[in-house]
Protein backbone atom coordinates (compact mmCIF):
# COMPACT_ATOMS: atom_id res chain seq x y z
CA UNK A 1 0.00 0.00 0.00
CA UNK A 2 1.67 3.44 -0.80
CA UNK A 3 0.63 6.01 1.68
CA UNK A 4 -1.12 9.17 0.20
CA UNK A 5 0.72 12.07 -0.08
CA UNK A 6 -2.73 14.29 -0.83
CA UNK A 7 -2.67 15.15 3.05
CA UNK A 8 -5.80 17.97 4.29
CA UNK A 9 -4.00 21.41 5.00
CA UNK A 10 -4.03 22.72 8.52
CA UNK A 11 -6.83 24.32 9.70
CA UNK A 12 -4.34 27.27 10.51
CA UNK A 13 -2.46 27.34 7.03
CA UNK A 14 -5.96 27.12 5.56
CA UNK A 15 -7.39 30.26 7.74
CA UNK A 16 -3.74 32.47 6.56
CA UNK A 17 -4.46 31.87 3.17
CA UNK A 18 -8.05 33.06 3.34
CA UNK A 19 -6.94 35.95 5.21
CA UNK A 20 -3.82 36.63 2.84
CA UNK A 21 -6.40 36.19 0.06
CA UNK A 22 -8.32 38.74 0.72
CA UNK A 23 -6.42 41.57 2.35
CA UNK A 24 -4.28 41.25 -0.95
CA UNK A 25 -7.46 41.74 -3.58
CA UNK A 26 -8.65 44.61 -1.27
CA UNK A 27 -5.43 46.14 -1.25
CA UNK A 28 -5.37 45.80 -5.07
CA UNK A 29 -8.91 47.42 -5.04
CA UNK A 30 -9.53 49.95 -2.58
CA UNK A 31 -5.83 50.90 -1.59
CA UNK A 32 -3.54 51.16 1.63
CA UNK A 33 -6.55 53.65 3.12
CA UNK A 34 -9.71 51.93 2.61
CA UNK A 35 -7.93 48.63 3.92
CA UNK A 36 -8.53 47.50 7.41
CA UNK A 37 -8.08 44.64 9.62
CA UNK A 38 -11.82 44.74 10.72
CA UNK A 39 -12.37 44.88 7.16
CA UNK A 40 -10.44 41.34 5.77
CA UNK A 41 -12.01 39.81 9.17
CA UNK A 42 -15.55 40.21 8.38
CA UNK A 43 -14.97 39.64 4.63
CA UNK A 44 -13.37 36.37 5.49
CA UNK A 45 -15.19 35.50 7.64
CA UNK A 46 -13.37 35.47 10.97
CA UNK A 47 -12.71 37.40 14.09
CA UNK A 48 -10.52 40.26 14.19
CA UNK A 49 -8.64 38.64 16.45
CA UNK A 50 -8.06 35.78 14.76
CA UNK A 51 -6.72 38.18 11.94
CA UNK A 52 -4.25 39.64 14.27
CA UNK A 53 -3.51 36.56 15.55
CA UNK A 54 -1.86 35.33 11.65
CA UNK A 55 -0.94 38.71 10.73
CA UNK A 56 -0.31 41.27 13.42
CA UNK A 57 -0.54 44.76 11.33
CA UNK A 58 -2.20 45.79 8.41
CA UNK A 59 1.36 46.39 6.97
CA UNK A 60 2.42 42.68 6.98
CA UNK A 61 -0.06 42.01 4.57
CA UNK A 62 1.20 44.89 2.30
CA UNK A 63 4.27 42.58 2.41
CA UNK A 64 2.59 39.70 1.14
CA UNK A 65 1.09 42.07 -2.03
CA UNK A 66 5.05 43.13 -2.17
CA UNK A 67 6.16 40.05 -2.56
CA UNK A 68 2.67 38.63 -5.04
CA UNK A 69 3.73 41.63 -7.02
CA UNK A 70 7.28 40.88 -7.37
CA UNK A 71 6.45 37.20 -8.20
CA UNK A 72 4.41 38.47 -10.98
CA UNK A 73 7.04 41.11 -12.27
CA UNK A 74 9.61 37.61 -12.53
CA UNK A 75 7.30 35.68 -14.73
CA UNK A 76 6.77 38.57 -17.39
CA UNK A 77 10.60 39.74 -17.34
CA UNK A 78 12.35 36.05 -17.06
CA UNK A 79 11.27 34.74 -20.06
CA UNK A 80 12.30 37.84 -21.77
CA UNK A 81 15.73 37.76 -20.50
CA UNK A 82 16.02 34.53 -22.81
CA UNK A 83 15.74 36.61 -25.88
CA UNK A 84 18.38 38.69 -25.45
CA UNK A 85 22.35 38.83 -24.22
CA UNK A 86 22.43 42.36 -24.53
CA UNK A 87 23.18 43.94 -21.32
CA UNK A 88 21.60 47.25 -22.04
CA UNK A 89 18.44 45.14 -23.67
CA UNK A 90 18.42 42.68 -20.20
CA UNK A 91 18.24 45.70 -17.90
CA UNK A 92 15.37 47.50 -19.94
CA UNK A 93 13.36 44.20 -19.80
CA UNK A 94 13.53 44.28 -16.04
CA UNK A 95 12.77 47.65 -15.94
CA UNK A 96 9.78 47.77 -18.40
CA UNK A 97 8.34 44.54 -17.20
CA UNK A 98 8.20 46.18 -13.92
CA UNK A 99 6.65 49.36 -14.87
CA UNK A 100 4.12 47.62 -17.23
CA UNK A 101 3.12 45.37 -13.91
CA UNK A 102 2.82 48.50 -11.94
CA UNK A 103 0.10 49.98 -13.75
CA UNK A 104 -2.72 48.72 -12.86
CA UNK A 105 -1.75 50.32 -8.81
CA UNK A 106 -1.29 53.97 -10.46
CA UNK A 107 -4.39 55.58 -8.78
CA UNK A 108 -3.64 54.13 -5.58
CA UNK A 109 0.14 53.95 -5.77
CA UNK A 110 0.19 57.50 -3.71
CA UNK A 111 -1.48 55.96 -1.00
CA UNK A 112 1.44 53.22 -0.03
CA UNK A 113 4.11 55.57 -0.89
CA UNK A 114 2.81 57.87 1.94
CA UNK A 115 2.72 54.94 4.36
CA UNK A 116 5.84 53.73 3.05
CA UNK A 117 8.19 57.17 2.73
CA UNK A 118 9.05 57.40 6.52
CA UNK A 119 12.47 55.69 6.85
CA UNK A 120 11.14 53.88 9.80
CA UNK A 121 8.01 52.73 8.05
CA UNK A 122 7.80 48.85 8.18
CA UNK A 123 6.74 48.51 4.28
CA UNK A 124 9.53 51.31 3.40
CA UNK A 125 11.10 49.17 -0.14
CA UNK A 126 14.19 49.43 2.73
CA UNK A 127 13.42 47.81 5.35
CA UNK A 128 14.09 44.99 6.79
CA UNK A 129 10.68 43.53 6.65
CA UNK A 130 10.90 43.90 2.94
CA UNK A 131 13.82 41.95 2.66
CA UNK A 132 11.95 38.92 0.30
CA UNK A 133 10.14 41.54 -2.00
CA UNK A 134 13.31 43.45 -2.63
CA UNK A 135 15.65 40.33 -2.63
CA UNK A 136 13.21 38.91 -5.98
CA UNK A 137 13.78 42.21 -7.44
CA UNK A 138 17.79 42.59 -6.75
CA UNK A 139 17.99 38.74 -8.36
CA UNK A 140 16.18 40.01 -11.68
CA UNK A 141 18.89 42.39 -12.00
CA UNK A 142 21.48 39.94 -10.99
CA UNK A 143 20.56 37.71 -13.80
CA UNK A 144 19.88 40.73 -16.07
CA UNK A 145 23.91 41.34 -15.67
CA UNK A 146 24.82 37.97 -15.02
CA UNK A 147 23.35 36.74 -18.47
CA UNK A 148 24.93 39.57 -20.63
CA UNK A 149 27.54 38.93 -23.47
CA UNK A 150 29.08 42.41 -21.87
CA UNK A 151 31.03 41.60 -18.88
CA UNK A 152 31.33 44.48 -16.44
CA UNK A 153 34.90 45.13 -14.98
CA UNK A 154 36.17 45.35 -11.24
CA UNK A 155 33.83 45.33 -8.48
CA UNK A 156 30.62 46.47 -11.11
CA UNK A 157 29.12 43.05 -11.41
CA UNK A 158 28.77 43.13 -7.87
CA UNK A 159 27.61 46.21 -7.30
CA UNK A 160 25.32 47.48 -10.06
CA UNK A 161 22.42 44.82 -9.12
CA UNK A 162 22.15 47.26 -5.81
CA UNK A 163 22.43 49.75 -7.99
CA UNK A 164 20.07 49.59 -10.63
CA UNK A 165 17.51 48.45 -8.10
CA UNK A 166 17.73 51.93 -6.15
CA UNK A 167 17.48 53.62 -9.35
CA UNK A 168 14.15 51.55 -10.24
CA UNK A 169 12.60 52.83 -6.93
CA UNK A 170 13.44 56.38 -8.09
CA UNK A 171 12.02 55.41 -11.33
CA UNK A 172 8.54 53.75 -9.74
CA UNK A 173 8.72 57.46 -7.38
CA UNK A 174 8.79 59.30 -10.73
CA UNK A 175 6.25 56.88 -12.07
CA UNK A 176 3.81 57.59 -8.69
CA UNK A 177 3.68 61.02 -9.86
CA UNK A 178 3.38 60.82 -13.47
CA UNK A 179 -0.05 62.07 -14.56
CA UNK A 180 0.68 62.00 -18.34
CA UNK A 181 -1.37 59.53 -20.33
CA UNK A 182 -0.38 55.73 -19.55
CA UNK A 183 2.86 57.18 -17.60
CA UNK A 184 4.23 58.09 -21.16
CA UNK A 185 6.77 60.47 -19.66
CA UNK A 186 7.81 57.38 -17.75
CA UNK A 187 8.44 55.21 -19.96
CA UNK A 188 10.14 58.15 -22.41
CA UNK A 189 12.36 58.45 -19.33
CA UNK A 190 13.47 54.63 -19.49
CA UNK A 191 14.33 54.76 -23.28
CA UNK A 192 15.65 58.07 -22.47
CA UNK A 193 18.54 56.07 -19.73
CA UNK A 194 19.05 53.17 -21.79
CA UNK A 195 20.01 55.36 -24.64
CA UNK A 196 22.92 57.13 -21.72
CA UNK A 197 23.64 53.82 -20.61
CA UNK A 198 24.56 51.74 -23.88
CA UNK A 199 26.50 55.19 -24.78
CA UNK A 200 28.41 55.06 -21.19
CA UNK A 201 29.31 51.27 -21.59
CA UNK A 202 32.28 51.25 -23.68
CA UNK A 203 33.79 54.07 -21.77
CA UNK A 204 34.40 51.82 -19.09
CA UNK A 205 37.68 51.08 -20.73
CA UNK A 206 38.74 54.50 -19.91
CA UNK A 207 40.41 53.91 -16.40
CA UNK A 208 39.07 57.42 -14.84
CA UNK A 209 35.94 57.03 -16.06
CA UNK A 210 35.52 53.42 -14.79
CA UNK A 211 37.40 54.28 -11.28
CA UNK A 212 34.35 57.22 -10.84
CA UNK A 213 31.76 55.39 -11.93
CA UNK A 214 32.84 52.08 -9.74
CA UNK A 215 32.82 54.40 -7.09
CA UNK A 216 29.57 55.96 -7.51
CA UNK A 217 27.61 52.49 -7.94
CA UNK A 218 29.37 51.20 -5.04
CA UNK A 219 28.73 54.23 -2.83
CA UNK A 220 24.64 53.60 -3.71
CA UNK A 221 24.80 50.10 -3.57
CA UNK A 222 26.06 50.19 -0.25
CA UNK A 223 29.50 49.32 -0.15
CA UNK A 224 32.10 50.17 2.56
CA UNK A 225 34.14 52.62 1.82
Amino acid sequence: MFENDDKPTPKRERTRAAIRAVAIRSLREKGYDATTMRGIADEAGLSVGNAYYHFPTKDHLVQELYVDVQHEHRAAALPLLDTTDDLTARIGIVLRTGLTNLAGYHAIAPQFLAAAVAPNSPINPLAAESSEARDLVLDLFTQAVGGARQQLPGRLTEDIPSALWMGYLLLALFWTYDTSAAQARTHRLVDAMLRVLRFALPMLRIRPFRATVTEIVGIVAGRAA
